[in-house]
This record gives structure tokens, C-alpha cells and sequence, in this order.
């Protein structure tokens, strides 16, 4: 990407934005990813290529980092239950239930195995409400429901990967399958990268007592976001969950004390203008990678993916908060229809459709992308457009 293309993309990210600041229910990335794909059709961006890397790498620390930093301790301690179980037993079981729905379904208009499916379903499992958070919390006083929205998604990005990653290395042959080496490789991954970042984020937290030059406490979180998550991938750990643990125990320091309010000012400064062009550039770039992979003929099954997917996870979730009564108490059924809802896909679900198609180029992989694809764009699009009317539905 040339620098010229940065500065147009970043542009119309600007715009679409100033939108959204007169409209709280604006679908910003909605309209981004739709503007992408429109981009894709004019030769002078159809040659931008998004890798794997780009997303993970260069886009993923800022958010994961802002998000977390930004997620108030005392509300993550308050649903830390729920959080916890979505973000990794539930994301199992969805991957379980939705990847057998799409395989038994599948016959009438692809051909894909048991394997493929399940790579599908992991594949949407990790959620990314970058917009119906707002929607949520503009539509209603109670913050419940935006809480365990975001505070899922932030911690089922680092499950998400793992999972995806021994189904996609058994579909591509190069890893065999044993549930002691998966549960094993799943608490290291998991919970390594945790206790990586809440070290450093404690680390940093008292760093900051001696630095009393904001721009350098600004420097310092930088090297904090990015250079944490790479150690932790150098060392074999989710750098996803050492990212997030490190800036949820800053916002947990924080919160005990208001003498370094001034840090969380520097922080929200900086952070701010730099997540807002994160996602200008990433949606508008999914977009432009998106069009490739969307003309091809099973677009009705597509659908179907997408609805099954929605399904299943109002499945568990409903089930989960309506069979244990402390969740039964804390969370109604409207609310955890809400729930469901807004679990839309975005950029870790894109991250893993790009990292699939880097790893085959088999016909077989081909369909599961286009497939995968697909079924992200429904997501981020039906489910972006409904959460405002949703919400003041079930939340008045």
C-alpha cells in the first residue's frame, strides 16, 4: 500500500466517522467494509493486499490494548463468571454444535467434510462488537449487556485462535489431533499469555510513578502494547491475552487510585486518534480483500452458516444464563437475546480466513474461505443494522 493509498483510506475513515458523531447508531464498519468492497472494483486499490500478519501484527495490539485498558475493572470483576465461560466453554461448544450443523446441512449445496466444517465454525466464533457496544449503551442506562459483550470479545480472540489452529492444522495435515495435548496446549497458550500480561501490566502501572513526562508514559504504553504481545508469540503464548491481561490490570491499578489520572488523559489521547484510524484503514481494507472471495455460488448456504451461527449461540447463551440461577438473576432473557446478538463477526474472524488461505490453496480450502467470508460479511452487516432497533426493543 502506497502512501498516497493511506492518506485516501484514511480520509474516508475520517468522514465516515464525522457521520457517526451526529448519529450514535451509525454502523461505521458496516459502511467501511461496504466502501471497501466498491474500492476493490477501481484499479488504483484493487492491488492493496491485506495479509494475516498486517491484522495480527500492526492492528490487533492497538485494539486489543485500548479496548482493554479502557474496560473499567470493577465491571470486568462484576461478570468475570460469564465472561469467562462464554469465552471458552462456550466457545467449544459452539464450535462443536455449529461445526456439526453445517457439515449435516451442507450436502444439498457444497461438498465438505466434518473437518472443513468445524474449521468454518471456529472460524466464527471469535466476536467483535466495535460498534454495537455504543449502540448498546445509547439505547438503555443498564451497561450490563455491553459489558459482557465486550468483555467476551476481548478474551475469546486468544480461545478462538487456539481452537482455530489444531482444527486448521488437521484439516492442512500438518498436526494430528489428542485432546490431552489440546487441553494441555490450551492452558499453556492461555493461560501463559495471561500471566504474562498481568506481570507486565503490573509492571507498568508502577513504572508510571516514576515517569512524570506524559509523552513518555505514552511511549511506554506503546512499547507495552506491541512489544508484549510480540514476546509473548517469541516465547510460545497467546500474545492476544498477554495484551489484554496488561491493560486490564492498568485499568485495574487505576481504578484504586486517581493520582495518575493524568496518565489515563495522555492515554486516552493518543489511543483514541490511533483506534479510530486502525479501523478507518482495517474495515476499509477487509473490504477491498473481501470482493475476491465473494463471487461464487453458494452464497445461499452462506446464509444459512450465518443463521445457523446466530442460532447457536443464542442457544448456549440462553441456556447458560437460564439454567444456573446466579446468572438467571443477573441476566434476564432479554438480555441475553441481546447478548446473542450482538456477537457479530469482524476483524479476528477475517484474521483467521487469511491465515487458512496462507496455509492451502486447495479447491476444498477455496469454497470453506468464500464460505467463511460470506458468512463474516452477513454477520457484520444484518447484525450491525439490527442492534439499535434490538435494543430499544428489548431494553426499554
Amino acid at each position: 500500500m502506497t502512501a498516497s493509498q493511506l492518506i485516501i483510506l484514511l480520509l474516508i475513515g475520517y468522514m465516515i466517522f464525522t457521520i457517526d458523531k451526529k448519529k450514535n447508531s451509525f454502523p461505521v464498519p458496516v459502511v467501511l467494509v461496504l466502501i471497501g468492497i466498491g474500492l476493490y472494483f477501481i484499479p488504483y486499490f484493487s492491488s492493496i493486499n491485506l495479509t494475516e500478519n498486517t491484522i495480527y501484527h500492526i492492528f490487533l495490539p492497538a485494539l486489543l490494548f485500548t479496548s482493554a485498558y479502557q474496560f473499567p475493572a470493577d465491571k470486568f470483576r462484576k461478570n468475570v463468571g460469564i465472561i469467562a465461560f462464554l469465552a471458552t466453554i462456550g466457545i467449544m461448544l459452539t464450535v462443536a454444535i455449529l461445526g456439526a450443523a453445517i457439515y449435516v446441512l451442507s450436502g444439498p449445496f457444497v461438498s465438505i467434510s466434518l473437518l472443513g466444517a468445524l474449521v468454518i465454525a471456529s472460524i466464527l466464533t471469535p466476536t467483535d462488537p466495535v460498534s454495537v457496544v455504543s449502540i448498546i449503551q445509547s439505547a438503555s442506562d443498564d451497561e450490563k449487556v455491553a459489558d459482557v459483550v465486550e468483555g467476551e470479545s476481548m478474551i475469546n480472540d486468544g480461545t478462538s485462535i487456539v481452537i482455530f489452529s489444531t482444527l486448521a492444522g488437521m484439516y492442512t495435515g500438518s498436526q494430528t489431533f489428542g485432546v490431552f495435548t489440546f487441553l494441555g496446549e490450551f492452558l499453556f497458550v492461555s493461560l501463559g499469555g495471561t500471566l504474562l500480561g498481568v506481570a507486565f501490566g503490573w509492571l507498568m502501572s508502577k513504572a508510571v510513578h516514576f515517569i512524570h513526562n506524559r509523552q513518555y508514559q505514552v511511549m511506554l504504553s506503546i512499547i507495552l502494547a506491541y512489544g508484549l504481545f510480540n514476546l509473548a508469540e517469541a516465547v510460545g503464548v497467546s500474545g492476544v491475552l498477554a495484551t489484554i491481561f496488561a491493560g486490564i490490570m492498568l485499568s485495574f491499578e487505576y481504578s484504586r487510585a486517581s493520582k495518575e489520572d493524568h496518565f489515563r488523559e495522555a492515554l486516552d489521547g493518543f489511543w483514541g486518534v490511533v483506534e479510530l484510524s486502525v479501523l478507518s484503514l482495517l474495515f476499509l481494507l477487509i473490504g477491498i480483500e473481501a470482493a475476491k472471495f465473494l463471487i461464487f455460488d453458494a452464497w445461499v448456504f452462506a446464509i444459512i452458516i450465518f443463521i445457523l451461527a446466530l442460532v447457536t449461540r443464542f442457544i448456549i447463551i440462553m441456556s447458560t444464563t437460564q439454567i444456573f440461577p446466579k446468572w438467571r438473576h443477573h441476566i434476564s432473557w432479554r438480555e441475553s437475546t441481546l447478548i446473542s446478538w450482538a456477537g457479530l463477526k469482524g476483524s479476528m474472524s477475517v484474521y483467521l480466513i487469511l491465515s487458512l488461505y496462507s496455509q492451502t490453496d486447495s479447491s476444498d480450502s477455496a469454497m470453506i474461505i468464500s464460505l467463511a467470508f460470506a458468512a463474516t460479511l452477513a454477520s457484520l452487516v444484518i447484525q450491525s443494522l439490527g442492534v439499535s432497533p434490538l435494543s430499544k426493543k428489548l431494553l426499554k
